[in-house]
């Protein structure tokens, strides 16, 4: 397959597979790809509701489509689409269900699509997390069943794994290495040479599939670790009577000392993907130890904060039942409308528990999806008549540098900073 040739298919327009799009767009001709019509409708009209997609770059592409010269972008979501494509990269979801086992149901249904219109020759990328060995083993035989193509003779597979961060300006699509990988030498290189024609910091091919899936999966369990370690040092110092970000500037004050700072671990990526990874171990007979047990510390960090809130709250002399607690900020991250698996809903959900009236304000989140996904009726605004016996900053939105905490501080409420990004002087504990 030459370059020239190459038809691209994103299957899959979210925070990863829209960027991916844009980009292959202005080389190729490439079609994005989503089940669902309400985001194909936005995306035609030129907007994107999660914020990650270059505009300019996303019109730059779909003019060039429709000046008919072989390449340009266009969208839709209808399945028979694919079919005059060679090339079909997946970017759809890979969750965990409420057992925290990997969930692959999106995955293998975006098989199952692909497998129907799937020729001779074509090529199917995923870019979604998995486990190693989850491409031959669980997505190929999909494919195989619903083409009735043979895997490496018929069509080909390639792996390389996204490295998106949501909400990141700087750190995006083309200024990140990307691994790549393909199911024989020929392929890997082709995949290779699709990625290094839009990646501008680089690729690195992997050895095999294997090695890339494995490459991502440690990423993000090393970093969930690393968050691990420091919340369970909150936890540790929170008893000693210290605060914990004071001792990590002291540490960090040694070269070789890495500073990561204690948090909610949030998001699809890092508070997933070590379950694939402990899923796989324990499929070949080794019980994870590390992994695991830095998963239950992050997961203790939401309660941990609910009842330190309550704490700072009797201390102060308010009554818990019916009082009144703002939470500031939804989104598993700052400046951005992303909440995936955000760890702030089980502080809502803690704080409840104990007969509060809670509220949640944050301008970045869109109500109707929170609604939706954790049936909570956003704030929209906050009313300033309203008095609070407790605030939670649970996210550093750039948005709450200039809120008047102070008003609420002089009311005598509780100030819980779990981001530290506050004055010192005006909050009572910070995580």
């Amino acid at each position: 397959m030459k370059l020239q040739d190459r038809k691209v298919a994103i299957v899959g327009l979210g925070y990863v597979g829209l960027p991916l799009a844009i980009e292959f767009g202005k080389k190729y001709r490439v079609l994005g790809f989503d089940i669902n019509p309400e985001r194909v409708l936005e995306l035609q009209r030129g907007e994107d509701s999660t914020l990650e997609a270059d505009l300019v770059g996303m019109r730059e592409a779909t003019e060039l489509y429709k000046k008919d010269l072989g390449i340009g972008l266009s969208f839709a979501c209808y399945p028979e689409k694919l079919r005059d494509f060679n090339v079909f990269i997946v970017t759809v979801p890979t969750p965990i269900d409420e057992f925290n086992n990997p969930d692959l149901t999106p995955l293998l249904k975006a098989s199952a699509m692909i497998g129907q219109v799937l020729k001779e020759g074509d090529v199917v990328i995923y870019e979604s997390t998995v486990y190693p060995g989850c491409t031959e083993e669980d997505c190929v035989p999909v494919l195989e069943k619903f083409s009735g193509l043979k895997f490496n003779k018929d069509f080909f597979c390639g792996y390389s794994p996204e490295r998106i961060n949501p909400g990141d300006k700087i750190n995006t699509l083309t200024t990140i290495k990307k691994i790549t990988s393909g199911s024989t030498p020929e392929i890997a290189n082709l995949v290779d040479e699709l990625y290094s024609s839009i990646i501008k910091a680089g690729t690195h091919k992997a050895p095999s599939m294997k090695v890339a899936e494995a490459g991502k999966a440690i990423e993000n369990a090393q970093r969930d670790m690393n968050i691990s370690f420091m919340n369970e040092l909150a936890l540790i110092f929170d008893r000693i009577g210290i605060d914990t970000n004071d001792v990590i500037d002291a540490a960090g004050t040694k070269w070789n000392f890495l500073k990561y700072r204690p948090g909610l671990v949030g998001g699809h990526c890092i508070s997933v993907d070590p379950y694939y990874l402990a899923h796989k171990a324990k499929a070949l007979g080794y019980d994870p130890q590390v992994i695991l047990s830095g998963r239950r510390v992050n997961n203790s960090i939401a309660q941990f904060i609910a009842n330190k809130t309550l704490k700072l709250m009797i201390q102060a002399g308010h009554t818990i039942k019916s009082s009144n607690v703002l939470i500031m900020g939804i989104t598993f991250k700052e400046n951005c409308p992303d909440m995936r698996n955000t760890k702030v809903v089980d502080i809502y959900k803690e704080l409840l528990e104990f007969g509060i009236n809670v509220d949640i304000f944050d301008p970045w989140a869109k109500p109707e999806n929170v609604k939706h996904e954790y049936d909570i009726d956003l704030l929209s605004k906050i009313d300033d008549e309203k008095s609070y016996q407790a605030v939670i900053v649970a996210v550093a939105h750039d948005d709450f540098k200039t809120f008047n905490f102070k008003k609420y501080k002089d009311s005598g409420a509780v100030i819980y900073d779990v981001k530290a990004f506050l004055d010192r002087e005006l909050v009572d504990a910070r995580l």
